[in-house]
């Protein structure tokens, strides 16, 4: 089942928890690439240092005033970032998704990435392997005809927790969230262990 739009239309910590086993599903030409997210970031608004809204609505930045479930993209590094869109329309909020583990299309994966390993552990790495580009930005993750979605999936793990990666400044609270042990998850921050 696709996840609908209700989903996201909560607080970005939540959604951002509970995507972390939900599987990230492209379709290209007939074919689909799939991957497990195992890695999640939740990003707030105005008064959040590390967030694209910080600062105020600029043109850039104006899909994170979007209702919940848009998709956001945009470039940091040459790489294109693969955010959604949570909470209340007009209430800035994101979850970036940081990391997937290939499940399906993993030789298209290898083709668009030009390489054998390490395909998707990080977010300009998944958005070149899924072929997700600036085109997405502002459509909806929840319907089909995006080609872009997220579907629900069931699993046991445990959640770890750290400070948000590449950021000069940062909220107190922990909003990086992974699957631990996981090893398609990228590399840095501190780790701290919650059961999820």
């Amino acid at each position: 089942m696709i996840l609908p739009k209700k989903f996201y239309a909560r607080d970005a910590e939540t959604v951002a928890k509970e995507l972390l086993g939900k599987l990230l599903v492209r379709e290209i030409e007939n074919k689909k690439l799939i991957g497990k997210i195992v890695e999640t970031e939740a990003y707030y608004g105005l008064n959040d240092p590390a967030s694209r809204a910080f600062g105020g609505k600029k043109n850039m930045n104006s899909v994170m005033w979007e209702d919940a479930g848009t998709i956001f993209v945009y470039m940091v590094h040459n790489n294109w970032l693969l955010n959604v869109v949570t909470g209340k329309k007009d209430d800035p909020q994101a979850v970036l998704i940081r990391a997937v583990e290939p499940i399906e299309g993993i030789e298209i994966m290898k083709k668009n990435r030009k390489r054998e390993d390490n395909l998707t552990n990080g977010p300009g790495k998944l958005t070149k392997a899924f072929k997700i580009d600036k085109s997405f930005n502002k459509r909806k993750i929840y319907k089909k005809e995006t080609k872009l979605y997220i579907v629900d999936n069931k699993e046991k793990f445990e959640i770890g927790t750290s400070n948000r990666i590449g950021v000069s400044k940062d909220l107190e609270k922990h909003l990086r969230f992974y699957m631990r042990g996981n090893k398609h998850v990228s590399r840095g921050g501190n780790v701290h262990r919650r059961k999820g």
